[in-house]
Order: C-alpha cells, then sequence, then structure tokens
C-alpha cells in the first residue's frame, strides 16, 4: 500500500473504471493534511468541508468515503461512538491500531508489528490482495475505572 498522491489516486480510480472527481480530489487532500491521530466521521467532514466554503454533499461524502475505504486509500475505523471514522491507509512503518475507552471513547494509536505480518501472511496464504489490517480493543481507560470504583 503506498502512500496516494492526487496523480495515483486517479490512475487508481481510471483503472477501475472511475474518474478523479474535484470533490474526490478535494476529500483525499483533506485526509493527506489531517495531523496524525485524527480521525473524521462523514459528519465531522461535511462539517470542515463546509467551514471552509466548500460545497459538497453529505451524500457526496458518504458515497466518497466508502469508496476510497473499498480501494484501500482510507481506513474505515469503528470506533465506540457507534458510527464510522475515517484515516488515511498509510504503508509500514506508519500502520497503527487503536485501543478505545467504551466509557469516555478516548483513542490511543499503538505499532504493533506482528499483527501486520500475520495479516500479509494469511491473505497471501489464501490468495487475498491485502488491503488494511487493523486490531480495534475495546477497554476501559484507568481514568474511567477509577471512576467505577466505590468510594
Amino acid at each position: 500500500m503506498s502512500f496516494y498522491t492526487a496523480t495515483s489516486l486517479k490512475a487508481e480510480l481510471n483503472e477501475r473504471g472511475w474518474r478523479l472527481t474535484p470533490q474526490r480530489e478535494t476529500i483525499l487532500n483533506v485526509f493527506q493534511h489531517l495531523p496524525r491521530g485524527q480521525h473524521l466521521s462523514a459528519e465531522d467532514l461535511y462539517e470542515l468541508l463546509h467551514s471552509e466554503s466548500e460545497d459538497i454533499s453529505l451524500s457526496t461524502i458518504y458515497r466518497t468515503l466508502k469508496l476510497m475505504a473499498r480501494l484501500g486509500i482510507l481506513r474505515e475505523l469503528e470506533l465506540a461512538e457507534g458510527h464510522k471514522h475515517y484515516e488515511l491507509n498509510q504503508p509500514y512503518p506508519h500502520h497503527h491500531h487503536h485501543l478505545i475507552c467504551v466509557r469516555c471513547n478516548k483513542t490511543i494509536e499503538f505499532k504493533n508489528d506482528s499483527i501486520l505480518k500475520t495479516g500479509t501472511r494469511t491473505a497471501k496464504k489464501e490468495g487475498y490482495h491485502l488491503l488494511d489490517c487493523q486490531l480495534t480493543i475495546h477497554a476501559v481507560c484507568p481514568s474511567c475505572q477509577r471512576a467505577l470504583l466505590p468510594i
């Protein structure tokens, strides 16, 4: 998996019968400039784009996020809030996993090469082309554990 530019995304989309629309390019650009560790839901992206006077409908955003996740450009994350978030699907060594508190939704990113190696080996053995390999751990953070203890 390589880091996508507008040119490489255009080539990838064309190869699969899609076009690089201005909206898709704008959305890719947002994710490329997102601070490390930040994830966006479709609604977050919609609000961000509208605050920058970009007129992209929420339905276009949903379709584009789904398409980019299917192509392996974005990672679709099931975080504790109950709706999907997205981030760039970056290549090794930037590949990471998530530890999420189910009470306060605090999310910590962590690296573990053995998870990626196992996923890669398993996909290859079965003849699959690996797009993403992620582990999401749902737990209760120390602060929330303390809050649960009786006084």
